[in-house]
């Protein structure tokens, strides 16, 4: 909050390439009281309270595309033990914006790096621009785009490790070229992923994957390749 007073309601306007606006108002403090309209007109998104609730952006379109598949799906709910959002059908939804098109996930192990995450991204992208006068936001999905679990490792290390095996490398090549990638591993893990390397390649992985105490994902490459390559899919 910016003024001080309770937040109410919030509106945002979703554009689709069929020109109809989908209107979504969110009650923060209620989140029974959230709804959504669509209609072939353009609409005003009704807002009363702060529209600068920027880190509420990615809850906020999750949150909404919850509730549009309960009512019409039976699935099983994710939580932050499981992990991931459908843990049924080994999905994980994120939310980003094309300004800087990333997100965190989880770090379970060096591995995901090589063979991916272990489940499958469902990823909406968005532009957001703010209409101060009005105090609403308007949000335009630009890119929703499916990447299958065995395409969620990360570009530089799979086309490397393809790379050292296309050219007859052995096992010291992988390990040698694991060590320089400073993976998270100690000599003992690395000779162990070296030798399953060797006995089951890897596919290439179209994520940007960074070292931290998370993972950090960057979706840029998938963003220009979705469609163009098997594994990744541009559902809009």
């Amino acid at each position: 909050m910016t003024d001080g007073k309770a937040v109410g309601t919030q509106g945002y306007r979703i554009k689709n390439p069929c020109k109809k606006a989908f209107v979504l108002r969110a009650d923060f403090h209620n989140p029974a009281n959230s709804g959504s309209e669509i209609s072939g007109k353009s609409q005003k998104a009704q807002n009363i309270g702060n529209f600068n609730a920027i880190p509420l952006v990615g809850t906020f379109l999750e949150h909404m595309f919850r509730r549009h598949l309960e009512r019409q799906y039976l699935f099983e709910a994710g939580s932050s033990a499981k992990g991931i959002d459908f843990p049924d059908l080994g999905v994980d939804v994120k939310v980003t914006s094309i300004r800087q098109p990333q997100s965190s996930c989880p770090f379970t192990s060096a591995r995901q790096k090589i063979y991916g995450l272990g489940y499958s991204l469902l990823v909406f992208v968005y532009d957001k621009n703010d209409d101060k006068k009005s105090r609403t936001a308007t949000l335009a999905v630009k890119h929703v785009i499916f990447i299958e679990k065995e395409r969620t490792g990360d570009f530089q290390t799979t086309t490397g490790i393809l790379s050292i095996l296309e050219h007859d490398g052995n096992e010291d090549d992988i390990f040698a070229f694991l060590s320089d990638r400073n993976l998270p591993l100690d000599e003992i893990q690395a000779r162990e992923l070296s030798r399953e390397i060797l006995s089951r390649r890897p596919l290439i992985g179209y994520l940007t994957i960074s070292n931290a105490l998370q993972w950090r994902l960057q979706y840029s490459r998938v963003i220009a390749k979705a469609g163009e390559v098997d594994g990744v899919q541009r559902i809009l």
